[in-house]
């Protein structure tokens, strides 16, 4: 089984090249032959896609464009681009790390015909390590009110780090119009509508980053997308890729 690891990038010049050698060395000794690692440089400013292309590594491509359209349209555009049986995407900094690849990965080789997996911190006993209680109680009431008004029974909805088989992806995402905000989101409420099967695997954050959520204006905002999305995504036809 061949998995795909897709990582979104926008002016991450500072890490990339790290984490293109660290995940690089980490799935030639997991998956030697059997892996493809994509980079989806959105519209960066910086140079870097030209810092993982430097690099030359073996079974790692770029995708790039301009200009930015955010990291919802680079995660669709990689997962499309992708020929892995499984797909992953995740942080450009490898905030979950990099032996949750192959946790992912076994959960499909466990359960065949699974459709989406997501990661989840809610389920790991380690999963808020490291976090600031008030942080910590943000996150949780911020998810909270998402799953109860997105009518979702995910504990973390939203978790940077989520797998697709590669027919879920075909289904999925061609349907999917968000580029910024809760595109992944989006992409739980398409697999919903879709009947496919959902799986939600324990994670930790190894890397913490400052978080860029803003609890009451961000809450209301996507709460507000959510209302659009729901609607919109009920009356909409189905569509597909080949």
């Amino acid at each position: 089984m061949k998995i795909s690891v897709c990582i979104p990038m926008y002016n991450e010049k500072k890490c990339i090249a790290q984490t293109a050698k660290t995940l690089h060395e980490y799935m030639e000794k997991q998956f030697p032959g059997e892996y493809e690692i994509i980079f989806c440089d959105d519209g960066s400013r910086d140079g870097s896609a030209d810092e993982v292309r430097g690099l030359a590594l073996s079974d790692v491509r770029v995708i790039s464009y301009t200009p930015n359209r955010g990291k919802g349209y680079a995660v669709r555009t990689a997962l499309l681009a992708s020929s892995g049986d499984v797909a992953l995407f995740t942080d450009a900094d490898l905030a979950y790390g990099t032996d949750v690849i192959a946790r992912f990965y076994e959960i499909f080789e466990k359960n065949p015909g699974l459709g989406v997996a997501t990661g989840s911190r809610n389920l790991s006993r380690d999963g808020y390590e490291g976090y600031t209680f008030l942080r910590r109680l943000a996150s949780k009431i911020y998810l909270k009110v998402l799953a109860i008004v997105g009518g979702l029974k995910l504990s973390d909805s939203q978790c940077g780090c989520k797998a697709f088989s590669h027919e879920a992806i075909r289904k999925i995402f061609p349907n999917c119009e968000v580029d910024r905000f809760a595109f992944d989101f989006e992409a739980i409420l398409w697999a919903q509508k879709l009947g496919l099967s959902m799986k939600e695997v324990p994670v930790k954050v190894i890397n913490h980053g400052e978080s860029k959520v803003r609890l009451v204006r961000d809450t209301l905002k996507m709460l507000r997308d959510l209302y659009r999305m729901k609607k919109r995504i009920k009356k909409a036809e189905v569509r597909e890729s080949t």
